[in-house]
């Protein structure tokens, strides 16, 4: 993809991923993130309907809003909302799909409208408790892991990778690259650790931005094997020069629940 495209759209959404995570109020950066679930989800049904699965949308997204919810009020159990969602689910499937020719599809299409609902609503919501619970430094801290250990993950397989790392789900990926990836990692930690995240051991810092990184080296390829099965290199072209929103979340979709687990039991 040509820089000029790249480049204007990187920067407009990292000034406003700055600006909703160091001002914006609560509520309204999880209204954001609702935004870009919802977006993402729907670029993920579209996937689905190339390979003829039949997702259903609208039920898909009101389970991931449902799920959603959980986040945002604490008197809503996860597992009561994930049993809400499921009843949802199912009542909206034995109502509509009425027809053998409906019912031949369904495993397929019940699957795979739940399964969006949960692989993107339930992962990248625990974007909204980290910032709650831990405030900005914490999330500029997965970021800087995140976006240069993807820098450093091209640059070093650009120029050194000889071995393939997935090659059916991502063919340019290398293992040379994704040791560049974890090392630009652990500079973009120590780097955050130094500069806003005093009180967090050196050690643990790295320690984090290794393991991070390493998960969001499965989540990544993970994202693309989808996009491998409908022979697609993105999931839509809504930003120009970066492909869709799900494209640019497949490496937080794992990193950011382990991350939030992470510091949650080991960084008291």
């Amino acid at each position: 993809m040509s820089m000029r495209k790249r480049f204007p759209t990187a920067m407009i959404l990292l000034a406003v991923l700055f600006v909703l995570i160091q001002w914006a109020p609560l509520a309204v950066f999880f209204f954001f993130l609702q935004a870009v679930i919802i977006v993402s989800l729907i670029e993920f049904y579209n996937l689905a309907r190339k390979k003829k699965l039949q997702p259903q949308p609208l039920i898909g997204i009101l389970m991931a809003l449902l799920l959603s919810a959980s986040f945002f009020f604490k008197a809503l159990p996860f597992g009561i909302a994930l049993f809400g969602g499921l009843l949802l689910a199912g009542l909206y499937f034995l109502i509509t799909f009425n027809t053998i020719e409906k019912a031949m599809v369904f495993p397929a299409s019940f699957s795979i409208t739940v399964l969006g609902a949960i692989y993107i609503s339930f992962t990248l919501n625990h974007f909204y408790p980290l910032q709650a619970e831990r405030g900005p430094y914490y999330l500029y801290f997965l970021l800087a892991v995140i976006f240069l250990g993807d820098s450093g993950a091209y640059l070093f397989g650009y120029l050194l990778g000889r071995h393939k790392m997935t090659p059916v789900a991502s063919p340019n990926k290398t293992w040379e690259g994704s040791l560049g990836g974890i090392l630009f990692a652990c500079l973009g930690a120590i780097a955050v650790r130094l500069l806003l995240l005093k009180e967090i051991g050196l050690g643990e810092a790295v320690l984090c931005g290794v393991l991070v990184h390493a998960v969001a080296q499965v989540s990544d390829p993970l994202e693309s094997l989808f996009k491998r099965a409908v022979g697609v290199k993105d999931s839509s072209n809504i930003l120009p020069g970066h492909g869709g929103f799900l494209d640019r979340v497949d490496s937080l979709l794992l990193a950011v629940p382990f991350y939030y687990y992470f510091i949650h039991y080991f960084w008291k």
